[in-house]
């Protein structure tokens, strides 16, 4: 079974050309967001997982239905909020520090409060890395399960 981060890939907000995905890379590359979650969260992670598999065998085994599929994709749900608070609760900015990122995070948009969803495009001081919220909301997690 294969853990797998990534974003739904969608066209960004007032980027022409750009995409999730574009942005999600650039971000891994300079910052590595979901690295660090994964780092600072593997075990949560982990335990969200194998709970799920564990009640859906427990739930088989008692010969009630079980389907696999919908167990595995609400594990990977929580996954996927685990991650939009890590970055709303800047526990991004906290886990950098403790990798040794200390070059740009918190970033210098957040720390100027730039936000293109106000009417004046800044604001207060906000989290790093969701500007426009849509890197965060097309955060995605899922399991790939045999290879």
């Amino acid at each position: 079974m294969k853990l797998h981060l990534g974003v739904f890939d969608v066209p960004y907000v007032d980027e022409k050309g750009v995409t999730t995905g574009d942005v999600a890379e650039i971000l891994e590359r300079r910052y590595a967001p979901m690295g660090i979650f994964y780092e600072a969260h593997q075990q949560d992670i982990a335990d969200k997982i194998g709970g799920a598999l564990e009640k859906a065998l427990r739930t088989a085994l008692m010969g009630g239905p079980s389907d696999l599929g919908k167990v595995l994709e609400n594990s990977t749900s929580e996954v996927d909020e685990m991650f939009k608070d890590f970055l709303s609760s800047r526990e991004f900015e906290y886990q950098s520090r403790l990798k040794g990122f200390t070059f740009g995070v918190p970033t210098k948009a957040a720390m100027k409060g730039v936000n293109r969803r106000l009417k004046i495009k800044r604001g207060a001081r906000r989290p790093s890395l969701i500007d426009t919220g849509q890197y965060q909301a097309s955060f995605h997690s899922w399991l790939e399960i045999g290879k």
